[in-house]
């Protein structure tokens, strides 16, 4: 089975972020970038995809932060065959860009399979996998937590609010977006990410920044204000429940 993954850099969430002069987006002269923690997930699933019925994956990644290229010889280290990285200033994608430039980045290739994070960490859009498979006029299934392969295609998991989940049977071609993989995604020794960095399985090419085409424009972004610190309460049951009585009582809250 032929598999592409779509990996996008999200800023780190354990920086200092700041805002840019107007206030449009974060500063991201300075800023750090990890792996989008559903992407991960996306990548493992490939991969235990590929050990069951064979096959070969491909991985994409848009931008020119250092950990770019650094995550993309990590998801080769872990097993993927290819790994291909893409153009000059493409950081910052909305999910309509984002899913253009993977759709021109995959042209003249046919995979059966094409795995993206659920959504990313800093747009929590959602859109990237139903765009992709839209515009290629393939199947889609998203909040995946499970892809395992038949006969004939593949049974889906997907999962919803509370806890439930779904089996679907899901014929190829077709895209999913990922919530998480079958398993926790792998570990992969720094030794073994020096020897992926010494192949040639990285491939950089250089594409267009794609049109923003959501029609939804960021205005603003602000840092969220500090609150009050928490009241924290003492005392035993009876004592407890009377004093968060009382402060339901000066707060005026359901006419108490």
């Amino acid at each position: 089975m032929e598999i592409a993954v779509v990996l996008r850099a999200v800023p780190d969430p354990v920086e200092e972020l700041e805002l840019n002069d107007d206030a449009s987006d974060l500063d991201r002269e300075y800023l750090g970038f990890v792996l989008n923690e559903f992407d991960d997930h996306a990548l493992e699933e490939a991969l235990l995809i590929k050990e069951q019925v064979g096959g070969s994956v491909t991985v994409y990644a848009a931008g020119t932060a250092d950990e770019v290229e650094q995550m993309l010889y990590t998801a080769v280290a872990k097993g993927a065959d290819l790994a291909v990285k893409l153009g000059d200033g493409l950081d910052a994608l909305d999910a309509h860009a984002h899913a253009d430039l993977m759709i021109e980045a995959m042209a003249g290739k046919t995979f059966d399979l094409i795995l993206c994070g659920v959504q990313a960490a800093d747009e929590l859009d959602g859109q990237v996998a139903m765009l992709i498979a839209a515009r290629l006029g393939i199947r889609h299934a998203s909040v995946v937590v499970g892809a395992n392969p038949d006969d004939d295609g593949l049974r889906v998991t997907k999962e919803f609010w509370g806890g439930v989940t779904a089996d679907y049977k899901v014929d190829t071609p077709a895209v999913l977006g990922v919530q998480a993989a079958r398993q926790a995604p792998r570990y992969v020794a720094v030794s073994r990410i020096r020897q992926a960095q010494e192949s040639d399985a990285l491939e950089e090419r250089d594409i267009g920044q794609p049109a923003a085409s959501g029609r939804v424009h960021i205005t603003a972004v602000r840092i969220p204000e500090t609150g009050a610190a928490a009241e924290m309460i003492s005392g035993d049951e009876t004592a407890a429940a009377e004093k968060i009585l009382e402060l339901l009582k000066t707060a005026g809250v359901g006419g108490i």
